[in-house]
């Protein structure tokens, strides 16, 4: 039995102040337990570092170990308190667990490992031999834990954008370092106060090393950008003037299918597509089909034509040349007496500035957008979430490039 404790003592990596006092097979229930003592006369503060006597010990506890040739290994200590002159009695931290945690720190980074891998929370505590919410809490510390040691020093343009929630208006705002390729915060809602929280996750020297924020020209989102960062420049994000040159389309293609129909045969029906997708990526019938519905001579011919006029407007070196393209394009725009392409050119021209900056920054959200796909599959992996802090654990846990395993592991 000396030989068996003293095996475990040294594969749990304990230094002297701790023994293994026993070790218990459970064959039927195929569990190892290991019972663990506290033998040195004083200890170590938890708050101030400073060293006491030992005072008394805490109730018996639990941790549950990696497993031992496949049976449960369960830890089983008294965790010792030490009299600290200066703090008072205070329980001391045990060397195989964090605070609080059912687990030790080896457990929970195999754990960390395996959520990883599965993608899925579930499948993940299944193959663990936990229960869902014990995963889940396994998860929240090591967010916590990668959220206090991540460094935003080198932040300098970032992203705001928004995603649905739940099914309705409901939507969570996210804030990406568009330079790293990480999902910085995520806070629940569109509204300035969302924007606000988001800013909350950088200190206000990171706020001021900003240089530009690509955003959507939603005011929210722009007004906290000028309270939080009044240094950084705006870039509207191109993806967005794609979104909106893209839905003008798609309303004057509804109204005119429904003018069309009702005279009797309308050449757009089942067309949507063809006029939001990139013609490059068609089929060779969808290209022929194509070609003929720009051969008559429609107004959504006409709106698809001055929508994709636009996208020459990015491709520019300098601004002033952007600028000059865009005053043409304009002109063209207003003058085509096709309202949903009129507001948006509108729209446009009022924010022409936050387009131009662009071409001094060239940051567009499209890292953002590149994230849609992992959210939505996090989402589908869960059904949908109820609770917004689960549903920003796993966006960060996922998506955050954090540093999530415990400082100390033991070998």
């Amino acid at each position: 039995m000396e030989t068996t404790t003293e095996h475990y003592r040294l594969l749990l990596g304990l230094d002297d102040a701790w023994d293994v006092v026993r070790v218990d097979l459970s064959l039927e229930e195929k569990r190892v337990e290991i019972g663990l003592e506290y033998v040195a006369a004083g200890g170590t503060c938890p708050e101030c570092g400073g060293d006491g006597p030992l005072a008394d010990h805490a109730p018996e506890r639990k941790w549950r170990h990696l497993d031992t040739m496949q049976f449960e290994t369960i830890l089983i200590a008294r965790i010792p308190r030490t009299q600290c002159p200066k703090c008072g009695v205070k329980t001391m931290t045990v060397p195989w667990a964090e605070k609080h945690s059912r687990f030790t720190l080896m457990f929970e980074a195999l754990a960390i490992e395996v959520i990883k891998a599965c993608g899925n929370i579930k499948a993940a505590a299944e193959l663990l031999g936990l229960h869902w919410n014990a995963a889940h809490q396994i998860m929240r510390r090591a967010v916590r834990r990668g959220l206090k040691r991540r460094d935003t020093d080198s932040v300098e343009h970032v992203g705001i954008d928004e995603k649905s929630f739940r099914r309705g208006q409901d939507y969570i705002s996210l804030m990406t370092d568009l330079d790293g390729s990480r999902v910085l915060e995520v806070s629940e809602g569109r509204d300035e106060s969302a924007a606000n929280q988001l800013w909350k996750s950088l200190s206000l020297e990171n706020k001021r090393r900003i240089k530009a924020v690509a955003v959507d020209m939603w005011s929210a989102f722009l007004k906290s950008i000028r309270a939080n960062a009044p240094s950084a420049e705006i870039v509207h994000d191109r993806f967005h003037v794609s979104k909106y040159l893209n839905e003008a389309v798609d309303k004057v293609r509804r109204q005119e299918h429904k003018k069309l129909k009702k005279e009797g045969e309308s050449p757009l029906t089942g067309s949507k597509q063809l006029w939001l997708f990139n013609p490059d990526n068609f089929s060779e019938s969808q290209s022929l089909r194509f070609a003929d519905l720009k051969e008559l001579e429609l107004k959504t011919s006409r709106a698809w034509a001055i929508k994709e006029h636009f996208r020459w407007f990015w491709d520019y070196t300098y601004a002033k040349n952007a600028e000059k393209h865009f005053r043409k394009w304009y002109g063209w725009a207003t003058r085509s007496r096709l309202k949903p392409i009129i507001s948006v050119a509108k729209t446009l021209n009022r924010h022409l500035n936050n387009l131009l900056t662009y071409f001094r920054h060239r940051i567009t959200n499209a890292k953002s957008e590149g994230f849609n796909s992992r959210i939505q599959s996090i989402k589908s992996n869960a059904r949908g979430f109820r609770s917004f802090d689960n549903y920003r654990t796993r966006i960060l846990f996922y998506c955050g490039k954090l540093d999530l395993l415990p400082e100390r592991i033991t070998h």
